[in-house]
């Protein structure tokens, strides 16, 4: 399954200026995102931007990026001229990973690219999960998405959908079966797709929800979509406040990594001070006569 992952990057942002270059664990914020992605099956990994400051973080990290003009009104605008830029063929698959998702899983990028890849008729991929919480179905703030019995949606709404007509009479207290699904703000597309997309009238409906995918279904284009079972990790910065969290995050990670590797040295070090023998599992007498094994 070959694909790329593009990373749109720009340092304009209202709620948090300088985003992108955000530290995280010792490293910008749009690097962690990049080295997330490359542990998936993704054959190449490209920062777009219009940023020299992005690319020369980027640069220190050997993070590829392709630059991008500092006029385009939307991240899609700035990825189908990365995909002319790079040349990309029109059959092939590219995976839109937000800036500002520095702790992404790996597997919900391949996910998004194979359900592209095994859905021809599908211009766009994304994904869902199912909400469990009254609260988060009423919120407008929370992007739902309703399907067809092919995975494909059917709309997309900031509006509590679907609507249980039975069970809300009195409030939303409780849940349908199925349960409603939530809309992660991931994208597979195909690159002839990606660079006509922005040429696309917007649609009226995409106005009024402020959600530019349903431009795409308002002009015809199906969106193939994955339902996982796990809720994506906390996204970016989008506040100040939540880059703490994701700064604890990375570097109890680092740390768990770090300790992990110290045992590693200790027992190679073991290892070679009794011996071959204990490396193979074997029962072995040490120096002051104690038995040591390393396997059954």
């Amino acid at each position: 399954m070959a694909f790329t992952v593009l990373v749109p990057a720009r340092l304009a942002s209202t709620r948090l200026p300088d985003k992108p270059l955000a530290d995280i664990g010792g490293k910008p914020m749009v690097v962690r995102v990049a080295e997330r992605a490359r542990l998936s099956a993704a054959s190449r990994v490209v920062v777009a931007t219009d940023s020299t400051q992005i690319a020369q973080a980027c640069a220190l990290h050997g993070v590829e990026t392709v630059m991008t003009r500092a006029d385009h009104p939307s991240g899609s605008d700035r990825l189908a001229e990365a995909c002319a830029l790079l040349g990309l063929d029109g059959d092939a698959t590219v995976v839109n990973v937000q800036g500002d998702e520095p702790l992404i899983d790996p597997a919900l990028i391949d996910a998004v690219a194979g359900r592209l890849q095994q859905r021809p008729h599908a211009s766009m991929s994304t994904a869902a999960h199912a909400i469990d919480s009254p609260a988060d179905f009423a919120n407008p703030n929370v992007v739902k998405v309703v399907t067809d019995n092919q995975g494909l949606a059917m709309y997309f709404s900031r509006a509590p959908i679907p609507w249980w007509r039975d069970g809300f009479v009195d409030g939303i207290a409780q849940l349908p079966q199925p349960l409603p699904l939530r809309h992660i703000g991931i994208y597979g597309y195909r690159a002839a797709f990606l660079r006509l997309f922005p040429t696309l009238a917007q649609a009226p409906l995409e106005v009024t929800e402020a959600l530019e995918q349903l431009r795409a279904m308002w002009h015809g284009h199906r969106i193939a979509v994955h339902v996982t079972d796990a809720a994506p990790g906390p996204g970016a910065a989008q506040h100040p406040a939540r880059q703490g969290g994701l700064r604890q995050s990375i570097e109890s990670r680092g740390a768990a990594m770090r300790t992990m590797g110290w045992v590693l040295v200790l027992l190679a070090a073991a290892c070679t001070r009794v011996g071959a023998q204990v490396c193979r599992g074997r029962r072995v007498s040490s120096r002051k006569g104690r038995m040591l094994s390393f396997g059954p």
